[in-house]
């Protein structure tokens, strides 16, 4: 019995480092023994708030929460772990400094904490070899997590100001509307499409780093806040609707080096592939990319083409001859991806009206001035 709670203590902090290694060290999107699951708990706890115009608050604390209780449970169980070790080991490897040891578990959770901390205990101390190397080896372990912990946290954060940034940069650039129409008419003025190209690649490659961002840090996918320009679903929406408005907008003899720029497909690729990658991890069912629309999807897609087509011939930019062919083009190509993001703003207790307001309402886009 005693060799069993010794083995259990070890496993159970060996799993917490595993933990720690694939969640800090290791960093990739989906890996985790614990801190995935606690999240996902968290944020489905979070999302039982009850409907009410401080909801929205409530949710915003979802990411900081996540990031308190994955802290506090990694620290208590690699306490636990110790002190199921060190509990058969009382009185006898470990003694008070003064007075009779005590041998009850609490004590032995107390002293496990105390050696795994920077400070340390003073009225306990290892007495036996196994017990010395015990000790030596909790506080390695203690500093190594602190350390990697911080590290961590800060990294996390540097990341979000990085996600909100481009968020409310894009949103600025379209007008504040959440239009792609109003985003590609500001990136070419007046026809400008070499200075347009400039700002598009700085998009694409800010995109670059979100994408990365999320596969690190996964937990960013639980910071949610108030304003929807500052979600994934928005800015990711933005990106692949002002591709798929160049692509199929556009005329080909002025405007087909830029179609076919690596910074379009860049933005493209990498906006895309970061929406599948937040589907296949964060929901129970990942729905299906290009998929046929279904109940009559195709026709409000053709509205909002038609509608942004009257705000880019405003903005005096080189549109394609052929509108019904550059419809069933937009069609073609918002089936790859909005299904996807259909599938994940109600997932992070966003409306679709909130989203893509465009869509929404295509003729308010139709009506839209140009500035």
């Amino acid at each position: 019995m005693r060799a069993l709670e010794q083995v259990f203590g070890a496993a159970l902090m060996l799993a917490v480092l595993l933990d720690v290694f694939l969640t800090v060290l290791y960093a990739r999107v989906g890996t985790g023994i614990l801190s995935h699951k606690l999240a996902r708990l968290t944020w489905g706890l979070f999302r039982l708030l009850p409907a009410g115009p401080y909801r929205s608050m409530g949710l915003s604390f979802c990411g900081p929460a996540i990031l308190v209780l994955l802290v506090l449970t990694w620290s208590v169980l690699l306490a636990f772990g110790a002190g199921l070790i060190i509990h058969p080991e009382l009185s006898t490897g470990v003694r008070a400094s003064s007075g009779e040891t005590p041998t009850d578990l609490v004590t032995a959770v107390y002293v496990g904490g105390s050696s795994l901390s920077i400070v340390g205990a003073s009225d306990f101390a290892p007495h036996s070899a196994a017990m010395k190397v015990m000790f030596l080896f909790n506080s390695v372990v203690g500093t190594s997590v602190i350390s990697l912990t911080l590290t961590y946290l800060m990294q996390i954060y540097a990341a979000l100001r990085e996600r909100n940034a481009l968020g409310l940069k894009m949103h600025a650039m379209s007008a504040e509307t959440g239009d792609a129409a109003e985003l590609v008419a500001g990136l070419f003025p007046d026809s400008e499409l070499s200075g347009g190209y400039d700002n598009l690649s700085e998009l694409a490659g800010e995109m670059v780093e979100i994408k990365e961002g999320h596969h690190f840090y996964p937990i960013l996918f639980y910071f949610r806040f108030r304003e929807p320009y500052y979600s994934v679903s928005r800015t990711t929406l933005l990106a692949l609707d002002t591709v798929s408005l160049i692509k199929s907008a556009l005329a080909d003899d002025k405007a087909g080096w830029v179609k076919k720029s690596a910074a379009v497909q860049q933005l493209w690729s990498v906006s895309l592939m970061l929406v599948s990658t937040l589907d296949e991890t964060f929901l129970d069912q990942a729905p299906e990319a290009g998929s046929e629309p279904i109940d009559g999807q195709a026709e409000p897609w053709r509205a909002r083409y038609f509608a942004a087509l009257q705000r880019l011939r405003q903005a005096g930019l080189p549109l394609a001859a052929d509108e019904e062919t550059g419809a069933e083009l937009y069609v073609k190509l918002r089936r790859r991806w909005d299904p996807l993001i259909a599938a994940l703003a109600p997932a992070m207790a966003y409306s679709m009206d909130e989203i893509d307001p465009a869509r929404s309402r295509p003729e308010e886009a139709e009506r839209r001035p140009p500035f």
